[in-house]
Formats: C-alpha cells, structure tokens, sequence
C-alpha cells in the first residue's frame, strides 16, 4: 500500500540519521573538553607530573596529596632574601610535617653551623630533606631536632611529622622552618639547590587551603632550563 511504503522510506530516513547524529554530538562534547577552564598551556605546565616519580607511587597530579609543612599557627612572607625560599614562622618546638608522600632523601641531626665558618654548606643546621613521589625535592631546616626513624631511605606519608620547628643553622635566634623547593639532582649535599629554586608561596596559599597544587611541572621545566649547577 502507499501509506504503507511511505511510513518505511520515513523510518529508514530516520534510522540513518542516528549515526550522523552521535559523531556530531561527540566531536562537540570534545571540543568543550579541550576548551574548558584549567586545561589550558599555563594549567598544564603546573599540574604535569614530572618524569621521575618513584616507579609503582602515583604518576598523575590528581592523585598527590600535598599538606602545610607545618602543623599549627605560623606565618611566612612571599619573598626571601638571596635565593628563592620561605621562612615559614611559628613557635620552636612546633610540629613540622612532610608535605607530600615520599623517601627521605638527607637527614642532618647534629648542627655543623660555625659563624666563622663559610656561609651556605651548614646554614640550615639540623634538616630534612625529602623526595615525593611527584619528583619533587622538599627542605626544611633550622629544626630543633630530627623525629627517631626519620632517616635516609625512610617512606613517609602527607602530614606524616618529620620533626619541629627550631632555631639551628644560621636562623639568628628565631624559631622558623625555611623551607626549599627544588629537584633532586644530586640528592645529597648540593645545598646550592637543596635550599630553594622557586618561590614557596602560591604552594604554600594552596595547600593551607586545602588545595593539592603540584610544583612538579615548574620544578622540571626549571631543571630542563638549567640543569643542576655543580656549584653556587
């Protein structure tokens, strides 16, 4: 019947459409994908894990937690004078934390500082240093002491203390954490790097708020930059 064939040419139209249809509708949901906010170049180059995280730990950014290196009420400034680095205020004896999981790279316990000794070898007196699993190396100094089983190899977790909050090194007489961001490159005594290569602060804002901002992508487009110098 002709109403009978006409009702089949519509169906099969429609049927072929379908097909048409969902490759449309997914090239757009792609393209909102790729434009959607915090996805972009600058996003990108902060949040990219960098190439030498710990084989079998996390490799993607969403999937470090970072916490405020120290554990109460402190207060630390933008800037540093010399070198980027912060030093983070509180009260001696306050708790002092890993702020991402990883390995302890350096442990000193015994302060070595000597005013007429040379400047910069022994100015964080008793320290840690720590690598994440995001490849990132983490310092803090000036410690009033080193917590039993904190050593050289030791895994630790975010938050996990490391030690508190004193006055070693070269800290004159105020109870502070400095605390540097750097890459591991050597990983032991290159204090030159150790102490400090990007500014702490919109880390620090970041994590006191809760927020995991990673430095893994600006630490590793640094060392790709410059290296590791050999010396100051």
């Amino acid at each position: 019947m002709p109403g009978g064939e006409g009702r089949k040419r519509r169906m099969a139209g429609r049927r072929s459409a379908y097909p048409a249809a969902l490759l449309l509708a997914a090239t757009l949901a792609a393209g909102c994908d790729q434009t959607r906010p915090g996805t972009g170049p600058a996003d990108a180059a902060e949040s990219a894990p960098a190439p030498s995280g710990t084989a079998g730990q996390p490799t993607t950014p969403g999937a470090w937690r970072y916490a405020f290196p120290v554990r109460g009420r402190a207060s630390y400034r933008p800037t540093h004078s010399g070198y980027p680095g912060t030093d983070i205020f509180a009260g001696c004896g306050t708790p002092v934390v890993a702020v991402t999981e990883g390995t302890v790279l350096e442990v000193s316990r015994v302060d070595r500082f000597d005013k007429a000794g040379p400047r910069g070898p022994f100015n964080g007196g008793k320290f840690v240093a720590l690598r994440g699993t995001d490849g990132v190396r983490y310092y803090g100094s000036h410690l009033n002491e080193v917590l039993t089983g904190i050593e050289a190899g030791a895994r630790v977790r975010a938050g996990q203390q490391l030690g508190t909050v004193g006055r070693t090194g070269n800290a004159s007489n105020v109870c502070h954490l400095h605390f540097g961001i750097s890459p591991p490159c050597g990983g032991t005594g290159d204090w030159w790097i150790r102490r400090g290569v990007l500014w702490p602060a919109r880390f620090l804002d970041a994590w006191r708020a809760g927020k995991n901002r990673s430095p893994a992508g600006p630490v590793e487009a640094w060392r790709r930059e410059r290296g590791c110098p050999a010396a100051p």
